[in-house]
């Protein structure tokens, strides 16, 4: 037993008067479920079809509010929040720098999203089965003729009435169009193992692709120029400069942002006396100041702090700090060294950020406690 079902009566024209015309009787003669198919925009089809405004405005309208919503949050947050900079004089939130990137995330919200729901909405993806598919019908009007299909559920709908309604109406191709077992069971599944198959396979054919470009590619040559291409090293010397130091110095005068200058420059025995750590010597703390120790102190002072450098004979040995000077000094001490240097020690205090030289002193007293263990530690 067959299980095919009627879809829609469906009628050719060869023009675009002619469909027009079709049109409008169509929609005169009360027929509601009916569409109109071209092979290109005819002009005039929506007075002709009495359609109502469609509601896809309101969805642009939403999505275009949502872009500009994104983008004025996005710029306040960099610019108050996250990064505020001072630039040419102007307030931080200076709403007209904002208006380009606000009108371009408004139209391509509003136009992207606009078309992802009336795929999703209007033509229920991921269902995309229809009856017109892979039918002469959709072929013709895909090529050069004009057609209109009234659908069975339209409240109207008679067979024989329909055709010869059609038939009055000038047209010579008329013929129904019938559900096959495909559409019948053809549902909106969301999870068809097939879609979902052809997400991951794009989605490992993507990645994979990023992949390569990312760690591969761009490590081959010619694609290693910027890789290769002139650039300032910190720890090799420069040409450009008449000193050949390559780590610059920050600008005489240069304060960072958010960091008050320091103020006992010049001062290590009142930053001995004033200074405090801030920091509680936590675990997350000594792995930040274990961290800080191996990168900026130990290629001089040593893994332990012996003065057993990896640089040992290429400058004067670095002392231990193991000594009784050290161990005694207060942290104040210390951090000052670290700020200022101290004899061939230059200073650290453009390259280590405040609360990493108090996370460094923390795991300094933590090897020299080890280094001088009393016999209470040990119990």
């Amino acid at each position: 037993m067959s299980t095919k079902q009627l879809y829609s009566i469906t009628a050719l024209f060869d023009s675009p008067d002619a469909i027009i015309k079709a049109a409008s009787e169509t929609s005169k003669a009360g027929y509601t479920k009916y569409d109109v198919n071209t092979p290109y925009p005819v002009h005039g089809m929506d007075g002709a079809m009495q359609l109502k405004p469609s509601r896809l405005g309101f969805f642009a309208l939403a999505f275009g509010l949502l872009g500009a919503v994104l983008a004025i949050g996005l710029m306040t947050w960099v610019t108050l929040i996250e990064y505020p900079l001072v630039i040419g004089g102007k307030p931080f939130w200076s709403w007209p720098a904002f208006v380009p990137v606000s009108f371009e995330l408004t139209v391509l919200l509003a136009s992207v999203l606009s078309i992802v729901a009336m795929i999703v909405i209007y033509f229920k993806f991921p269902n995309n089965s229809h009856p017109l598919h892979d039918t002469k019908y959709m072929k013709a009007v895909s090529s050069d003729k004009f057609g209109i299909n009234i659908q069975v559920d339209d409240p109207k709908f008679n067979e024989k009435v329909i055709t010869e309604f059609f038939k009055s109406l000038g047209s010579k191709e008329i013929a129904p169009v019938y559900f096959d077992d495909e559409e019948l069971n053809h549902g909106q599944k969301l999870f068809d193992p097939k879609f979902i198959g052809i997400l991951l396979l794009v989605a490992v054919i993507s990645s994979g692709a990023t992949y390569f470009i990312f760690n591969q590619l761009m490590f081959m040559p010619p694609f290693n120029w910027m890789m290769t291409q002139e650039k300032l090293k910190a720890q090799k010397p420069s040409a450009l400069f008449a000193d050949g130091i390559g780590m610059r110095k920050p600008v005489e005068g240069t304060v960072a942002r958010g960091v008050l200058p320091y103020p006992f420059k010049g001062q290590p025995d009142s930053a001995g006396k004033y200074l405090v750590n801030p920091l509680l010597p936590t675990k997350e703390i000594l792995e930040i100041g274990k961290q800080k120790y191996f990168t900026f102190c130990s290629p001089c002072h040593g893994n332990f702090g012996q003065g057993d450098s990896r640089l040992r004979g290429q400058f004067p040995n670095p002392p231990t700090l193991h000594s009784d000077k050290v161990r005694n000094w207060p942290d104040g001490n210390i951090y000052h060294v670290i700020t200022e240097g101290q004899n061939v020690m230059p200073s650290y205090g453009p390259q280590i950020a405040s609360d990493e030289r108090w996370a460094i002193i923390h795991y300094l007293r933590a090897l020299q406690r080890a280094q001088n263990a009393k016999e209470s530690d040990l119990k």
